[in-house]
């Protein structure tokens, strides 16, 4: 009993071993996606801007536009 007992403690032992690897690896990649989000988005919005801005700019060329002819 003594020599199953302590393979069934090894075998468990080694398989907690691999799923604590496992979750750090994946809390690794968590990381690194969060990050890409965070980058994403700030990518995002400063797009959003140089559009409002282009929009803006192009309103008031029409403006312009329309009040010259």
């Amino acid at each position: 009993m003594g020599d199953v007992m302590t393979a069934l403690l090894l075998a468990l032992a080694t398989e907690n071993a691999e799923l604590r690897e496992q979750l750090a690896s994946a809390q690794d990649m968590l990381v690194e996606t969060a990050i890409d989000a965070g980058n994403m988005h700030a990518l995002v919005e400063a797009m959003r801007i140089e559009r409002d801005a282009w929009q803006e700019e192009a309103e008031q060329l029409r403006m312009r536009s329309v009040r010259s002819a």
